[in-house]
């Protein structure tokens, strides 16, 4: 005896993936930073006049610089693989990045290292020359690289070098 299925197939739509059926799971992740409220105004006395608070500009995109700085700082403390900067990275970076990242230079025991301070110049257009402070602690180190925007308009590393830790 051939059993036949009574229900037909619901067509699944072919512009989206399927949702997740699984209730014990959340739907999604939270958000990264969270959501700030607008800052309350106490009522000030008539014929008091303070100065008026200047309004907080819209926080945009990071810039190319920060977001580098990050990313280079987490292959070379050895948060991440070398890998995950292949495609940020164009010419030899990437192999200057491996040697680099095999001998650690900003790992450090205990307190995580972090940027403390960034700036760049610029050398001409579509290319930018980076410097940054990573503390860590009582530690200060040195990490500098070079970003070109490519003709897609994205941005790439270029050239990586870290200042030797002390003795």
């Amino acid at each position: 005896m051939n059993k036949v299925m009574s229900r037909a197939a619901r067509p699944r739509p072919r512009h989206r993936p399927p949702t997740r059926r699984d209730s014990r799971r959340p739907g999604g992740a939270p958000p990264r930073t969270p959501v700030r409220e607008a800052p309350r105004r106490t009522p000030v006395p008539a014929g008091r006049e303070g100065p008026a608070a200047a309004p907080r500009p819209a926080a945009g995109p990071p810039r190319p610089t920060d977001v580098f700085a990050d990313r280079l700082l987490a292959v070379l403390s050895g948060q991440r693989p070398v890998h995950w900067m292949l495609r940020h990275t164009a010419g030899r970076a990437y192999d200057d990045l491996a040697r680099l990242a095999a001998r650690s230079p900003l790992r450090t025991r205990g307190t995580r290292p972090v940027v403390s301070d960034i700036g760049y110049y610029v050398p001409s257009e579509g290319a930018l020359e980076v410097f940054a402070r990573i503390a860590a602690g009582d530690q200060l180190r040195a990490l500098a690289f070079r970003l070109e925007r490519g003709e897609d308009l994205r941005w790439r590393c270029t050239a990586v070098e870290t200042g030797a830790p002390r003795h």
